[in-house]
């Protein structure tokens, strides 16, 4: 019995005695630094931050009355192809997928005749009882969506000074007495004041551009739903 006993306890001495071995052979073998750095590196987005650089870009945006000052008609016109498939620009044309945009330069917003609106469009008229003057079609035609939250263009804005300036200016012919353009003084004060007073003053709707989907110009491709166009 006790020879049992002893290969027993031999035999389980023995199994710990090469796992040990096994062990220290492996972590020889094997054997890795450390890194420097564990893990990866996991970096949170700093609302506040992009928040703070947004409100930056927006005192540094150029106003509008300066912008038109050199603004090109001609090439404003070449920038409505974008918007020509959404939106019909001559004098008792038809609405398409947006509304005629004929005389759109301080024209209430989603007024005009004939055309079904968006909720979001109606709701800004509604609340903020504005014009398409020359600032909020800029701000609108910047970024239709975010100025008019609920607006059912698609269209992503213009983001180009020169490009939306030129856009405006032609819009600005379309009608049969032109509005006068603004001061460099008076639109600095605007965009200052304006802006503000709206959230972005988002040019509704109606606003020239429109040629995308709800009063602003349609991308490139002129793919638009709502149009922007100026109401």
């Amino acid at each position: 019995m006790n020879s049992y006993v002893n290969m027993g306890v031999g035999a389980l001495l023995g199994t710990v005695f090469v796992l040990m071995s096994v062990s220290i052979a492996s972590e020889g073998i094997f054997h890795s630094e450390a890194p420097e750095k564990e893990g990866f590196t996991i970096v949170a987005e700093e609302t506040g931050g992009a928040e703070a650089a947004g409100g930056d870009e927006a005192a540094k945006a150029v106003p509008i009355a300066t912008l038109l000052a050199s603004a090109d008609a001609t090439a404003g016109a070449s920038v409505f192809k974008k918007c020509a498939s959404c939106h019909n620009a001559d004098k008792g044309g038809p609405n398409k997928v947006g509304p005629n945009l004929y005389g759109v330069v301080n024209r209430p917003i989603a007024s005009h005749e004939g055309f079904s609106y968006s909720a979001g469009m109606t709701t800004f008229s509604e609340d903020h009882k504005l014009v398409w003057d020359f600032d909020h079609l800029n701000f609108f035609l910047e970024a239709p969506k975010k100025h008019v939250p609920g607006t059912a263009m698609g269209f992503a804005g213009l983001k180009k000074d020169d490009e939306r300036a030129n856009l405006i200016a032609y819009l600005r012919t379309l009608s049969d007495n032109p509005v006068p353009l603004p001061t460099a003084d008076a639109g600095a004060a605007a965009t200052e004041g304006g802006a503000a007073a709206t959230d972005g003053a988002a040019p509704a709707e109606g606003g020239a551009a429109a040629t995308t989907t709800e009063g602003s110009t349609p991308a490139e491709g002129g793919t638009t739903t709502e149009q922007p166009a100026a109401q």
